[in-house]
């Protein structure tokens, strides 16, 4: 089969697209012919040794795809041969990387994927949808009824956070930085979308939600996280799913709002939550739930695939399509 192969550490360049052994699917186990994979930033991180878990060497990067199953391994009943499925692999106790035409993973990183949602929208679900399901229940544990801020809402994990928090029965505000990434919010159900590069937004927020939003998720901690304690409600519960550095703020905020602030990074999720999380997910596709894809590039492009995710300003997921 044909992979990318990561033989050092380094820039974009160290992404080769070769020959690799197909690999075969153990107990419980599932091989997955993959029509496209999903890029995600902290594969960047990865391949550039700077992560704080780093692979053997060589290696295949890539926790998410869609395709469809070609191999069960023994004990597995709950797909066949043939199914069209998702993985999400980002938990699997064996993952041989998603950037190749073929993977092996557990049977619990797959789920089936519905006839009307495409394998490129397939591929852009698992680790923002992960993230984004287990920020806001397993976390925030989101209410009927309770207003929900998402702060950059108009990524890979905010566009499915906007979705899966009015399916929750949540008043949902969005934040973007520009008309088109508002208008993608609307689109998708936000019920309001604020300019987070407008200064005092967070107090129209407020100001909106009357006491202030019952739960943010905040996808640049270290720039909004003192601001958040400002606007959250009493009570209040912010989950930190992104920073790109340290901040200064004084914890009285937070005692002050009686607030909560959780910090998510799905590699340590409980397994019972990953599972969870993956029919969570695999229910909301059934009924609808939009992956937004930015841009597809065949699978050799690989490289132009990190450059471009490493851009600020992307709505939706990067996906490399594998085969024809």
């Amino acid at each position: 089969m044909k992979a990318i192969i990561v033989s050092e550490f380094g820039n974009e360049d160290v992404l080769r697209f070769r020959d690799a052994p197909l690999p075969e699917p153990g107990e419980n186990e599932v091989r997955v012919r993959l029509k496209a994979a999903g890029v995600n930033p902290v594969e960047t991180y990865i391949r550039s040794g700077s992560y704080f878990m780093s692979p053997s060497l060589p290696f295949t990067p890539g926790n998410d795809g869609a395709g469809v199953v070609d191999k069960p391994g023994p004990g597995v009943k709950r797909l066949k041969e043939g199914q069209r499925v998702f993985v999400a692999a980002t938990l699997a106790r064996r993952n041989t990387g998603t950037y190749a035409e073929y993977a092996v993973c557990d049977a619990d990183a797959v789920q089936p994927l519905p006839d009307a949602v495409t394998f490129p929208q397939g591929a852009g679900l698992g680790t923002p949808g992960l993230a984004a399901a287990y920020a806001l229940f397993s976390r925030a544990s989101v209410k009927p009824g309770e207003t929900v801020l998402i702060n950059g809402a108009t990524g890979g994990v905010g566009t499915l956070a906007v979705q899966l928090a009015r399916r929750a029965g949540a008043v949902v505000y969005g934040t973007a930085g520009s008309p088109e990434g508002a208008a993608l919010l609307e689109r998708i159900g936000a019920n309001r979308v604020f300019n987070h590069k407008e200064e005092g937004y967070l107090d129209r927020v407020r100001e909106a939600s009357g006491n202030g939003p019952d739960v943010i998720i905040e996808m640049l901690a270290n720039i909004n996280l003192a601001k958040d304690l400002g606007a959250i409600a009493r009570h209040g519960r912010i989950v930190v799913v992104g920073s790109r550095g340290s901040l200064d703020f004084s914890p009285r905020d937070a005692m002050m709002k009686n607030a909560a602030i959780h910090g998510i990074m799905i590699n340590f999720m409980r397994h019972r939550e990953f599972v969870e999380n993956m029919y969570r997910l695999s229910a909301a596709l059934d009924t609808g739930l939009q992956v937004i894809v930015d841009r597809e590039l065949p699978l050799e492009r690989a490289a132009e695939a990190h450059k471009r995710i490493a851009r600020e300003g992307k709505a939706g997921k990067i996906v490399l399509t594998v085969g024809s």
